[in-house]
């Protein structure tokens, strides 16, 4: 049997199609719910402030606890299309100064202010939420990229709290071979990331 290949230390991984990808986010019952059942995004959901998606699910229920958190009850899975995620990812800048890529700090700082997307490398998380030695994209977006997000590239939107309910209750019982069985199946994104993210 052929070993794996090991995941590279950083690395998009997604539910994607030809023509969206699938991130998550966490809201309060009151928000969540309306945007589930209509497949869009309220006037209450503040288009002014920054907003993070993440293509990882496990990542998801460890920000949000298994939907446990106040205020992360109801976990959403928003389809968006990928030329929206492109072009996100595509002017984004990283969250955090990189030698390798910004000439220096206030450099950085210019670029951090004129950016309308932040990328954020983190640990990824196994089905006990212990982080693994790779890492998994969080993606923030501000200004028109937050209003396109909501607006203009959500293609549907899925409360998937169930699933992470039925998920978490497989994983305290022990049956983590029924639990992954159930995790979306997320595979590498296709598109080649900009080479200013890799730091």
């Amino acid at each position: 049997m052929s070993t794996p290949e090991p995941v590279p230390a950083r690395q998009i991984r997604a539910v994607h199609g030809p023509a969206t990808v699938t991130v998550y986010q966490a809201y309060s019952p009151a928000l969540g719910l309306p945007a589930a059942r209509d497949g869009r995004f309220p006037p209450a959901w503040k288009r002014e402030r920054m907003t993070w998606v993440k293509p990882s699910f496990l990542w998801m229920m460890y920000r949000c606890g298994w939907a446990s958190k106040e205020g992360q009850e109801t976990v959403l899975a928003v389809e968006i299309t990928r030329a929206g995620f492109d072009r996100a990812l595509a002017g984004a800048c990283l969250s955090h100064y990189a030698p390798r890529v910004h000439a220096d700090r206030a450099q950085w700082k210019r670029s951090l202010r004129q950016a309308a997307a932040r990328v954020q490398w983190d640990p990824e998380r196994d089905l006990q939420l212990n982080p693994l030695p790779h890492r998994s994209l969080q993606l923030g977006l501000s200004g028109p990229l937050s209003r396109a997000y909501a607006d203009e590239w959500t293609v549907s939107i899925r409360d998937v709290t169930p699933l992470a309910r039925e998920i978490h209750a497989l994983v305290r019982s022990g049956d983590t071979d029924a639990a992954r069985a159930l995790l979306p199946p997320e595979t590498p994104y296709p598109q080649p990331r900009p080479p200013h993210l890799d730091a």
